[in-house]
């Protein structure tokens, strides 16, 4: 496994149960769901499709006690063995995070919680298991008339998943991630407690789960803060051929209130008929300059704009459209407008999975690299990365997230290619870009964070954390002693002899 940590390994005067005897002592424990120890082969797959590592069992929970027993059982097994847990939703961590080598694979989706119960009033909320779709989610809501207000790009992942990281998307500028969004958790700790906190009850546990990667508990269940919802989206995309410009226009909409409702943007390098693929989702502005348009090889940057509405209010947010693109400086021929279903445009990605699945190309490896960049550094990374690094490339969308912290969020996913593809195309050569880009942001001294980060060394984690490593340890040491959770991420290893203070030192 080679998972980093600079712990003591095993102590040799401990001893040390065979895992025959572990894995028979976990069938002792009384559960409403069950273990699998066969058909656990999935488990060690993930969308990132390049690190596999199998577990010894699969626990299907239909309680939050189920999980809850697990977990004490383990630790209440001490320094004895190896045996560790990892939670996992909907299979879309890219570098293994949600696996656990010889450990157990806890399947979230199978908890049976509550169902979403949607509470509506001046303040609405839903109460939504860990193990929830967002996309479930938002169909319940929209019940009530309602719906979260800040999301991912793609719907189909679970509540405990993307609070365990952050959820951006498009809306952050205005909402924040979706962890800003949560009013209540209840967590399962590296203990087995099982724990209910807030910004006013146990909250040092709520801030250090969410966006904790996993490392002090599982997420059973959430209490997700909601907005009315809107019926339409007019959706718009407008192209630019300077960065400088591009990056401008987004900064200038995020800066104030009455803007669009979602802003996001991405890189189009080395694409030829661009406008004619959007024909087909898209209406052009001005349909005969917009055929007449070439890119000309050029590295082109596209805004993408949404702004939600109601059948009724449609005078006004055509008035309003107006007005904000009129406050841009795009390329004026490559205006292209869409109006869809709400609902439609969350899930607009899912379109393209099923498209991509029908084709093969869905479950193919998927190196991505996703970076928070200083706004007062973007356009240095801009020249380099976009003007040279990248200057050859077709490996898929690049997107570039503005987020209202005077920071960007640039997301870089690679493309859905066969992986047995060589050159420009091939695995080899994307992985190699990413360590250029990587190399170029700490020889820069960019202040570059990676989002949904992972490391090969503790050292590099204790970097990524900064004055924060301190604090992330002793919540480690308080809610995880025996570093029993999230072994995938490779922050710690779970230890028989096993002594905090040797970290803090």
């Amino acid at each position: 496994m080679n998972l980093c940590s600079n712990l003591p390994l095993a102590d040799p005067s401990l001893p040390n149960l065979g895992s025959s005897y572990v894995l028979s002592s976990l069938k002792t424990i009384h559960l409403d769901g069950h273990f699998n120890f066969d058909n656990i082969y999935h488990a060690a797959n993930d969308f990132g499709n390049r690190h596999h590592y199998l577990p010894s069992a699969i626990l299907h929970p239909k309680s939050v006690s189920d999980i809850s027993s697990t977990i004490k059982h383990i630790f209440e097994m001490g320094p004895a063995t190896e045996l560790t847990i990892a939670a996992r939703g909907h299979g879309h961590s890219v570098q293994g995070q949600a696996q656990a080598h010889r450990g157990v694979v806890v399947n979230m989706e199978s908890l049976q919680a509550p169902k979403t119960i949607v509470h509506t009033g001046k303040m609405p909320y839903a109460d939504v298991s860990g193990g929830e779709l967002w996309i479930n989610i938002l169909h319940e809501s929209l019940k009530h008339g309602l719906a979260p207000k800040s999301w991912t790009d793609y719907l189909h992942l679970t509540v405990g998943g993307t609070l365990s990281n952050a959820g951006i998307s498009g809306q952050a500028f205005r909402h924040g991630p979706q962890i800003n969004n949560v009013y209540q958790l209840e967590v399962v700790t590296g203990k087995g407690d099982i724990i209910t906190c807030s910004e006013t009850q146990n909250a040092d546990l709520f801030y250090g789960v969410l966006g904790g990667l996993g490392q002090f508990g599982i997420i059973t269940r959430a209490r997700i803060s909601l907005e009315p919802a809107p019926k339409m989206v007019k959706w718009i995309r407008v192209l630019y051929s300077e960065f400088s410009i591009f990056s401008k226009d987004q900064e200038h909409l995020i800066s104030f209130k009455n803007s669009f409702d979602y802003i996001e943007g991405f890189v189009i390098i080395n694409r030829t008929g661009l406008l004619n693929t959007w024909r087909s989702s898209f209406n052009p502005g001005e349909p005969l300059q917009a055929s007449q348009f070439n890119s000309d090889g050029r590295t082109l940057y596209c805004l993408e704009m949404a702004k939600y509405f109601n059948p009724d209010e449609t005078h006004i947010v055509n008035q309003v459209i107006e007005s904000l693109l009129s406050e841009l400086s795009y390329i004026p021929s490559t205006l292209f407008l869409s109006e869809v279903p709400y609902v439609d445009f969350l899930d607009r990605v899912h379109v393209s999975e099923i498209k991509l699945r029908a084709k093969g190309l869905w479950e193919v490896p998927h190196p991505w690299l996703n970076l928070l960049i200083p706004k007062s550094r973007i356009h240095d990374f801009a020249k380099e990365v976009f003007g040279n690094i990248l200057r050859d490339t077709g490996n898929g969308p690049i997107l570039i997230y503005p987020v209202n912290k005077s920071k960007y969020l640039f997301t870089k996913l690679t493309l859905h290619k066969v992986p047995s593809s060589t050159g420009t195309d091939g695995l080899e050569h994307i992985l190699t870009q990413n360590e250029r880009i990587l190399d170029f942001c700490e020889g820069a001294r960019l202040g570059m964070k990676q989002y949904l980060p992972h490391y090969s060394t503790q050292d590099k984690w204790q970097a990524h954390f900064g004055p924060k490593w301190e604090v992330f340890v002793k919540r480690k040491s308080t809610y995880d002693p025996l570093a029993i959770l999230a072994p995938g991420q490779r922050i710690f290893q779970k230890a028989t002899s096993f002594s905090w203070s040797r970290i803090l030192a």
